[in-house]
């Protein structure tokens, strides 16, 4: 933990995978036959595109790039199957310490948001759907500054729309490339080990590590009094 930090005066949690499970989407992919590794190589692709957009200095939807990610994986499955996949991203479910961690927070007086590479109105409606609406002040997109996540952008918007400087706003996610764009951004940052078990050292280090979503909020919270807002 880096003992210069303070306590960030908002959170934003990235959502798919940190929030949200992928399981129905990785059920669709095995049942259409992208095999057992599927969500790993169809997840790697989209990814991959939107990165690569981001680097270029352009950008496409999530929806648009997922559609053309769903074809790579699934070159012979036929058009409905390779539409079950993207229909699965409607019923994604809350990972188990999802709530306790936004609850933990709020509690705590920390705003809580959520920064997403998704759309603005399907995210609301899965986080809805999933219990977890009532903590979230703001569902953020990156579909506003059209550049993806980790590019700087959208961290430093986000501050912007929040009226906070980059340090006074944190970033949680189970993504070690998220955590390392939010820190080269200037933001605090927390990194859940559930998903990815082990952090590269190539990339900024988080400066609060936990096995879970709870540990890591819990961290932030740890972390010395905040800065008055800007």
């Amino acid at each position: 933990m880096a003992v210069s930090r303070l306590r960030p005066l908002a959170v934003a949690f990235d959502v798919v995978e940190t929030l949200l499970s992928l399981e129905p989407v990785a059920q669709a992919l095995e049942l259409a036959g992208a095999g057992p590794r599927g969500l790993d190589l169809f997840f790697a692709r989209l990814l991959r595109d939107g990165f690569a957009l981001a680097a270029a200095g352009d950008y496409a939807s999530f929806a648009d790039i997922a559609a053309h990610a769903a074809q790579f994986v699934l070159p012979d499955a036929g058009a409905q199957q390779r539409a079950a996949v993207l229909e699965a991203f409607k019923d994604l479910t809350a990972h188990p310490d999802a709530e306790p961690a936004l609850a933990a927070l709020s509690a705590g007086g920390v705003r809580v948001v959520t920064l997403t590479n998704g759309g603005a109105e399907q995210t609301a409606a899965l986080l809805h759907a999933a219990g977890l609406a009532g903590y979230v002040e703001a569902v953020l997109s990156v579909e506003e500054p059209r550049r993806w996540k980790p590019a700087a952008e959208p961290y430093r918007w986000a501050a912007g729309v929040l009226g906070l400087a980059p340090e006074q706003l944190g970033l949680v996610a189970v993504h070690a490339w998220d955590i390392n764009g939010a820190a080269r951004a200037g933001l605090a940052t927390g990194w859940a080990s559930r998903l990815e078990g082990t952090f590269p050292d190539f990339y900024r280090p988080a400066d609060v590590t936990g096995p879970d979503l709870v540990s890591v909020v819990q961290g932030l919270l740890a972390l010395g009094q905040p800065q008055e807002e800007t």
